[in-house]
């Protein structure tokens, strides 16, 4: 079996930095021809663009990291990056890692309701016009061998398990985004699967990526560890080699899915 992306074009959103960095950095080195890297700020897209391109360059040594910046909380924002890669791929899209977003975490008697409204806003509604705007795209470019992919980027504190935690950290527009998101990956995965798209979700764990490091603070790295089965946290490779598996041409049955990535967080206490 071939685990690779030769040839594709993939979005990446929240790709400057963290997991979503990760992410196409391990489409280029196993093959995609093109991926756009886009995130909130210009620079940050550029330097990402850069790193990506002068040490991860595809399996076929043409791949291609693009930066292009938009909010993906704002529809129209949304709307002009599916566009711009409409016309300069002329319509080919293979890949969408549905991956920004935010989180905010106060004590329930002085949370902002404001906050809950913004971290769901990005992290449910971008994700969903996201997917809805792409979807012609990928619908053209998917075949039954081998479907476009959308990998939706939830969270293990999106998981029942996880919900525990949330009250401590209080992260309660967080954990409900990540449930909202594995359930809507869900969804779109029974409506788009006959079109030739398939939906899956990763819940991954804790990773150190600047996103998570006050949730890791918060509960204590060394408690994380003691208490993963694997005892240790995620490292980057750990979530690269389920986005190349999960785009790849042999998990082409594999749909709706919601796949922890962390090392068995999710049956243990947090």
């Amino acid at each position: 079996m071939e685990f690779n992306v030769n040839g594709k074009v993939a979005l990446v959103t929240g790709g400057s930095r963290g997991l979503g960095f990760y992410a196409a950095r391990a489409l280029l080195r196993n093959g995609a021809s093109r991926v756009f890297v886009s995130s909130r700020k210009v620079d940050a897209c550029v330097k990402a663009a850069n790193e990506l391109n002068s040490s991860s360059t595809g399996a076929s040594g043409h791949g291609k990291a693009i930066p292009i910046a938009a909010d993906f909380a704002n529809p129209d924002d949304i709307k002009r990056v599916i566009d711009h890669i409409d016309r300069v791929t002329n319509g080919r899209l293979d890949i969408v890692i549905a991956n920004a977003g935010a989180t905010w975490g106060a004590p329930l008697h002085s949370h902002d309701p404001a906050a809950i409204d913004k971290v769901l806003a990005l992290n449910v509604r971008g994700v969903f016009v996201t997917i809805q705007s792409a979807a012609r795209l990928l619908e053209r470019s998917g075949t039954d061998e081998d479907p476009s992919r959308v990998i939706v980027v939830g969270s293990v504190i999106g998981l029942p398990s996880g919900t525990a935690e949330i009250g401590k950290m209080g992260t309660y527009g967080y954990g409900a985004s990540k449930a909202a998101v594995h359930h809507l990956s869900m969804s779109l995965a029974v409506e788009l699967g006959s079109r030739q798209v398939n939906v899956n979700t990763i819940a991954p764990g804790f990773f150190k990526t600047k996103m998570a490091a006050g949730l890791i603070d918060r509960i204590g790295e060394d408690k994380l560890v003691s208490q993963n089965p694997k005892h240790r946290l995620g490292r980057p490779q750990d979530l690269e080699s389920v986005i190349v598996f999960l785009c790849s041409k042999p998990s082409a049955y594999i749909n709706g899915v919601v796949l922890p990535v962390d090392g068995g967080q999710h049956l243990a206490k947090f």
